[in-house]
């Protein structure tokens, strides 16, 4: 029971965690934008209980975890409105800059962990091989909190609707590719459907190399 309930927090606290930075940040740079809709609704805060989905961020990856198979989650989406935001860029442009403020403040999320760990937690370890000899609580919450980061920020990329990666390519393309995404937005569930059974392949590539980096800038 105790490692359960230990496996439970390592896992839990860096998903909530780093799911709330990721929301805070969409609102923050829609604020700054000029559209205080998010702000309005309480979601300009790192609160966690302003994003949490009590289905998808809690029970489902608790659920996941206590049955052993993977488990993925979500939060409530922040909500925007690009009408209202400033004309310091085109509408498209600013919505790619609210979207990428997700993914970004996970990755700057992770580099934190980074410097925790190779300064406070890993600095008189150095030449450590990899995480295989990270035994101490701390060192595990933190090499987690990177890992739950990296993911959810290249998860977030991948350009299927309604993740951002597909508000960011809405914001690459240009115009005449636009009806493009209107096409695609029609179909959005069952990509989803499909980044959830499939995505994980997907992002496996890229993501071992990140985290491989990360963990020799972290470990030594």
């Amino acid at each position: 029971m105790n490692e359960k309930v230990f496996e439970l927090a390592l896992y839990m606290i860096p998903v909530i965690l780093s799911i709330t930075v990721h929301e805070y940040a969409h609102a923050l740079a829609s604020f700054k934008l000029g559209d205080d809709t998010a702000k309005s609704m309480g979601r300009l805060t790192l609160n966690p209980i302003a994003h949490i989905d009590i289905f998808g961020t809690l029970l489902i990856p608790i659920i996941g975890i206590l049955s052993g198979f993977p488990f993925f989650g979500w939060a409530k989406p922040v909500p925007f409105n690009p009408v209202r935001f400033n004309r310091r860029f085109r509408m498209k442009t600013s919505i790619m800059i609210t979207a990428v403020a997700g993914p970004l403040a996970n990755i700057i999320l992770a580099v934190l962990m980074i410097i925790i760990g190779r300064l406070v937690i890993f600095g008189h370890q150095s030449g450590i091989p990899g995480m295989e000899k990270v035994t101490n609580p701390a060192g595990l919450l933190v090499i987690m909190t990177m890992n739950v980061n990296v993911s959810l920020a290249l998860f977030n990329l991948l350009p299927v609707p309604p993740l951002d990666g597909s508000k960011i390519l809405y914001g690459i393309l240009p115009d005449s590719a636009l009806p493009v995404m209107d096409f695609i937005e029609r179909y959005s569930f069952v990509l989803f459907i499909l980044v959830l059974m499939f995505g994980g392949r997907v992002i496996l590539p890229p993501l071992q190399a990140v985290l491989g980096f990360f963990y020799k800038l972290m470990l030594g």
